[in-house]
């Protein structure tokens, strides 16, 4: 995914710039930056925290940047932020989201000026904030390219400008991830989280609407593009990658993964030993479980988080399934003869999540029950970027259809609708394959109930297949 965080003061900004960054490090896979602009003259930073955690990669360079404005990124793998001179000035650029179309563009603009280039990453990739940036470059002034942008990508893109005026900030044409605007004693943040602001003395102003562009300086947040009326947020940011002690909307992560708990167990008439969340994401899944059914809850697993990242960072499934393994540590005396049921935010691949429960069943669970807090993913994301080496045919989901109907084409739509008996034959062939006693899907309505968001204003497309 990635997020970033800009900010504008009266003063110096690098603290909170430094700061309001990390707050996005649960986001981030590969890259993190940093840029300030001091006296007309831009300092940037860019580290590579795959295996390291942001503050420790930069914690020695802000002792170099100085400035009163900045933007920084945790970006999914292409270095950030960019410093770009065009017609327009010179600015920093950083962007979140995906470009389904970049060849298309790149081809578009070769046509448009000779003199055009993009630098190559590994693997001949574009960079796509640089091809966002050339998109902004064509129009007459920053807000008109920002719409150009918007208007000729296929994906979302969100975006921060740092320019001599002070800091552009646009969401997403259609608001897939947040964007949301906090005020300071000194001046203004802009961030994807709002977790960052109120430790670092900022106050909640508003959250973007889909295509909004407002231009941040330490007076204020005057508006360049009004919102547009369309809106398709991201539902997994609630029930997966966002933060819990973020809202979204005016929606609670935390406080919507209850409800998405207790939705289960409304939904269930297991009896049970205890109820647990897979570390972390599942966590609070499970404390809502929990309640609703007045069960005991427990921590048969204990996470080790001083040394192990993040188990989705590395780019190969063996080191991820590794590190999956090694920052999870059972407790046999939580575990032993007991019904334990288990929430998590959703099966992927279920690779990693097969090899977890079968250490409770090494440890003498007598049943194992699973409850995901969203329905099976059937459909890979079209419009944000959670892993690049996903294929949606690694989808669990995905390998039962296959299985169950060899070569032939796959009717996804009834196998992602949870009335049909296709979708119960995919339910029952992940469960027998994770080992499971019983596997039992949210249902669709109620994560949407429970997220609180209307139904037509959320994304989730990756469950039914509907834009």
């Amino acid at each position: 995914m990635g997020g970033f965080f800009g900010t504008v003061s009266k003063q110096d900004c690098v603290p909170n710039l430094f700061y309001g960054t990390d707050y996005h490090s649960h986001l981030g896979t590969r890259r993190g930056g940093l840029a300030t602009l001091d006296n007309g003259s831009f300092i940037r930073y860019i580290h590579d925290i795959t295996n390291t955690q942001f503050r420790s990669k930069f914690e020695n360079d802000i002792e170099k940047i100085s400035g009163c404005t900045g933007i920084g990124v945790i970006s999914d793998y292409e270095d950030q932020p960019l410093i770009i001179g065009s017609h327009l000035g010179r600015y920093a650029i950083v962007t979140v989201g995906v470009i389904k179309n970049v060849d298309e563009i790149a081809q578009k603009a070769f046509g448009k000026r000779g003199g055009i280039h993009f630098s190559e990453m590994s693997g001949n990739e574009i960079n796509p904030t640089e091809l966002i940036a050339t998109l902004i470059n064509e129009e007459e002034n920053f807000v008109n390219g920002i719409k150009n942008a918007q208007e000729s990508i296929e994906g979302s893109c969100s975006i921060l400008l740092l320019t001599e005026e002070g800091i552009y900030a646009a969401r997403d044409k259609l608001g897939r991830t947040p964007v949301i605007i906090g005020k300071g004693d000194n001046g203004y943040a802009a961030t994807m989280e709002s977790c960052a602001l109120p430790n670092l003395g900022y106050t909640h102003v508003k959250d973007l609407g889909p295509g909004e562009i407002v231009l941040l300086t330490p007076e204020g947040v005057e508006q360049k593009n009004p919102p547009g009326e369309q809106m398709q947020i991201c539902s997994f940011l609630w029930i997966y990658y966002g933060y819990p002690a973020s809202s979204y909307e005016g929606i609670n992560v935390e406080a919507s993964r209850y409800r998405c708990g207790a939705a289960l167990a409304d939904n269930d008439d297991v009896e049970l030993d205890c109820v647990a969340g897979i570390p972390d994401s599942g966590t609070a899944h499970a404390l809502g479980y929990a309640a609703r059914a007045n069960v005991t809850y427990c921590r048969p697993f204990v996470k080790y988080t001083p040394t192990w990242p993040r188990s989705f960072m590395p780019q190969q499934q063996n080191i991820r399934d590794l590190v999956a393994k090694m920052k999870l540590i059972p407790i046999k005396e939580l575990t032993e003869g007991k019904r334990i049921l288990f929430c998590d935010d959703s099966i992927v691949r279920g690779t990693q999540m097969k090899d977890t429960l079968q250490r409770i069943y090494d440890y003498g669970a007598r049943e194992i029950h699973m409850r995901p807090a969203c329905p099976p993913l059937v459909f890979g994301c079209k419009f944000l970027n959670f892993s690049r080496s996903r294929s949606e045919l690694d989808l669990a989901a995905r390998k039962a259809i296959s299985e169950l109907e060899g070569q032939k084409e796959a009717p996804l739509e009834e196998y992602s609708d949870d009335s049909t008996e296709k979708f119960n034959a995919m339910v029952n062939r992940i469960g027998q394959k994770m080992g499971v006693t019983t596997l039992k899907y949210q249902k669709l309505d109620h994560m949407v109930d429970a997220i609180g968001m209307p139904r037509d204003k959320v994304c989730t497309y990756c469950w039914n297949g509907k834009e």
